[in-house]
């Protein structure tokens, strides 16, 4: 509490204007803050009273809300944000939007986060994933690193419990028409996505692939047959108007658009050649009716897109173009699928910058990944996947079946987590050392020809 009231500001003195609470806090701080001030806690109940009707226009012709509005603009209520995962997030998103729902149109064509900026680069990610990632290039560019990735969730318990559990729920038959519970499937999604460290969830989600194998596999990461495929594709300006009508949804898309919107002024294409906020923007849609996904397991393009279509837009077509190609033809978010996956980040210098890292020794060579080894998700069905689970992950005892015998074994497939840890060398300077070197033993041989 003390730390939130030093956020909000100094207490303002009597009988002005509490400017203080200008500060950015969280929207349930903010409304504690609002309600504690009388003239604060009445607009707000004004204002929420007028978007009861959800008829904007009628709110605006109205002096009261008008005046209302006017005043929460001056409120710590205007400029709250929320953090994602935080533990009143949906409450806080409530507060945010009727705010904000109230001073726009609420039809935007992109609408601002409700979310606190990242700061964080992908950089920070690397520093505690990269050394036995399998990201580096310079390893064995035949390795599956989305096998590996799933090798690496399993060694964290809470890692390899949550995916056990969302995989168990996406792959279960609810009824003979009915393989599974989207609505159960989604859930045990988010809470992986929000509760699992990124350095796991980005690992699986945009690992680097050279092959189809491995690029089938991190399609079928979020179990697409239950998490994302239906039946048929609906109209992609419904599906945002579906998403528009949850409070979290919507916020995990605003949030979207404002990290991955393609930046033709900057060097990544990239708002603030930002990354990490939009590699986490794009995870925090996993779980929703907006679930994005790989289109298919090409290992020489990037496609990503909702489940949806533009087919009966009518003269809407054009705008459902543009929000579709937000996602499938999105160079910031392929940059940034393609620099986590290569291991790479923006190459931009800190005003501070760190002292070198030095890395221990090189550790004997582990043994290299079979390049024959089949990776079972591109063979079997889901059901499958989640019988391999359970053999691998919890050991469970079996009777020998079909789908056992299927199965590999995690620790026939798995290699050595932490491969060699590579001091890096400026190959250059090396050179010029070796040729100075070369030079140094013929300089007495001159010297007494010089000489005679």
């Amino acid at each position: 509490d003390e730390i939130l009231r030093s956020l909000a500001g100094p207490p303002s003195p009597p009988g002005q204007d509490p400017r203080g609470w200008r500060a950015a806090v969280d929207c349930v701080r903010a409304n504690e803050l609002c309600a504690a001030e009388p003239s604060c806690s009445s607009r707000y109940r004004t204002l929420r009273q007028c978007l009861a009707g959800r008829d904007r226009n009628t709110m605006l012709a109205n002096k009261e809300c008008q005046a209302a509005l006017e005043v929460l603009q001056e409120s710590p209520l205007y400029d709250c944000r929320c953090k994602r995962g935080m533990k009143k997030e949906l409450q806080c998103l409530q507060i945010y939007w009727s705010i904000h729902l109230g001073l726009t149109e609420g039809e935007e064509f992109y609408e601002a986060s409700p979310y606190e900026p990242v700061t964080s680069r992908l950089s920070d990610i690397f520093r505690l994933a990269s050394i036995f990632s399998g990201m580096d290039p310079a390893t064995n560019s035949k390795s599956n690193h989305c096998l590996d990735a799933a090798k690496a969730c399993n060694l964290n318990d809470n890692c390899k419990r949550l995916r056990s559990g969302y995989i168990s729920t996406c792959s279960k038959e609810v009824s003979a028409t009915e393989h599974c519970s989207r609505r159960k499937c989604h859930k045990a999604l988010r809470q992986f996505f929000d509760r699992v460290p990124s350095e796991y969830t980005y690992r699986l989600l945009f690992c680097s692939c050279k092959d189809q194998a491995c690029a089938e596999r991190r399609r079928q990461t979020i179990v697409p047959s239950c998490s994302y495929e239906e039946k048929e594709k609906p109209n992609c300006l419904d599906l945002r108007n579906t998403c528009r009508t949850d409070h979290l949804c919507r916020s995990r898309l605003a949030d979207f658009h404002t990290n991955c919107q393609a930046s033709f002024q900057s060097l990544t294409s990239c708002p603030g050649d930002n990354y990490q906020a939009c590699l986490g923007s794009y995870a925090g849609l996993i779980g929703f009716d907006m679930t994005p996904n790989y289109v298919n397991a090409s290992t020489t393009s990037i496609t990503i897109s909702p489940w949806c279509s533009c087919k009966g837009s009518g003269n809407m077509e054009e705008e459902c173009e543009k929000f579709l190609r937000d996602f499938t033809e999105n160079p910031c978010l392929r940059n940034a699928i393609q620099a986590f996956g290569n291991g790479t980040d923006v190459n931009l210098s800190p005003k501070n910058p760190s002292p070198p890292i030095t890395l221990p020794p090189k550790t004997e060579k582990s043994p290299a990944l079979p390049d024959d080894i089949n990776d079972s998700n591109t063979i079997y069905d889901t059901s499958v996947i989640t019988t391999c689970t359970s053999i691998q992950e919890h050991g469970a005892k079996l009777n020998k079946s079909k789908e056992q015998s299927l199965c590999y074994s995690e620790t026939q497939l798995t290699t050595d987590i932490m491969p060699d840890q590579k001091t890096f060398v400026d190959q250059k300077a090396g050179g010029s050392r070796h040729r100075a070197g070369g030079i140094l033993p013929l300089v007495p041989v001159l010297l007494l020809k010089l000489m005679v």
